[in-house]
């Protein structure tokens, strides 16, 4: 049963605010994240969920599965000392037509004071089925199966790295951190991209970059060569995006490992599982990247499916040494809805 949201004790919030958002949210909650809440709405939200469980840690912190108004949210609690990194997703968040199905709903921010500590709430859609790297753990997909997460991923980058001109418009963005413990699998297995902490926005007016530019951020094993090696031009956008690229080509690779093929499939690794540590160093990363010039192995049995010998194609297009030969996403994108089509032709 649905539980009743309890309003009459929230401060000076409108109370017809919150109902409308409490109805939007059980109805039609795509058109609740559409319409983004007034901020005195989001604290309100927050303050009314219930913590149930935890479900994952990340660099910040952790993240529960809350209730709100009897629907399960997610939710990101930052300790006070990560303060720039909770308002720096928060303000990437709530960009101008961000919202994309593929792209994680976000609900509100909220900082939470108990007296002694003072937390730092993200709260963003719930997506049970947890990353995409909880996913293909779990067991190997179809080759539908892997062409709709690939694409879907590939449809959320192509949106964030889109600029949108006009008043409504929004910035181009790189993600930064693209890897599949940062992808997360909806319930129609589709993809929505979340933790866009370390994103960057590009002002095409006046060409800048809104954040200082360090380059070297993100997770060592997913960074682009011109990364590991210093080599990156930090004042050009495209560079931001070319690398997301890269990272998008190894996420690719851990998808269609898992896909089987006559009965076939691999054991689920993390790219480069073969030559690096587990927690490998920038220098371990450099060496096998930039020195020995190394990509994820693509066996050769992929060869005999239609599917993966294209998807296999679209790696090695992203992760080109040569950030500029790389495809762009929505190139990608292109790509694989032609490779889905063929996939429905044949069904």
């Amino acid at each position: 049963p649905r539980q009743s949201c309890e309003y009459g004790s929230l401060g000076n919030v409108r109370l017809g605010d919150l109902k409308i958002a409490a109805e939007l949210f059980h109805k039609h909650p795509p058109l609740l994240f559409k319409l983004g809440l007034p901020l005195l709405v989001q604290r309100t939200i927050a303050r009314t969920i219930v913590l149930q469980e935890i479900v994952g840690k990340g660099r910040f912190g952790e993240v529960w599965r809350g209730k709100w108004c009897g629907e399960d949210v997610a939710v990101k609690i930052f300790s006070s000392r990560d303060e720039r990194s909770w308002f720096r997703e928060a303000e990437i968040y709530q960009t101008v037509m961000l919202r994309h199905e593929n792209i994680l709903g976000f609900i509100a921010a909220d900082n939470k004071d108990n007296g002694t500590w003072t937390q730092l709430w993200l709260v963003s859609e719930y997506h049970e089925q947890g990353s995409l790297f909880d996913y293909l753990n779990r067991g190997m997909v179809t080759v539908e199966g892997m062409v709709k997460l690939a694409l879907s991923v590939a449809s959320g980058l192509a949106h964030l790295h889109m600029e949108i001109v006009g008043t409504q418009g929004k910035p181009a963005i790189a993600h930064r951190d693209l890897k599949s413990k940062n992808i997360l699998v909806k319930k129609n297995e589709s993809c929505a991209i979340a933790d866009l902490g370390l994103a960057v926005k590009h002002d095409s007016v006046l060409n800048t970059i809104d954040i200082p530019q360090n380059p070297r951020v993100g997770t060592r094993r997913y960074m682009a060569p011109e990364i590991l090696d210093d080599a990156m031009n930090t004042n050009i956008f495209e560079s931001f995006k070319r690398a997301d690229i890269y990272s998008l080509g190894l996420v690719y690779w851990e998808i269609a490992r898992r896909c089987s093929v006559g009965g076939i499939t691999e054991e689920y690794q993390l790219p480069y599982y073969d030559v690096v540590p587990s927690d490998p160093s920038i220098e371990d990363m450099r060496r096998v990247v930039c020195e020995q010039k190394l990509r994820p192995n693509i066996p050769n049995q992929w060869q005999s499916c239609e599917a993966l010998r294209v998807m296999g194609r679209i790696m090695r297009e992203c992760w080109h040494a040569n950030g500029a030969a790389r495809l762009t996403a929505l190139r990608v994108k292109k790509s694989i809805s032609q490779l889905g089509l063929q996939e429905d032709s044949k069904a």
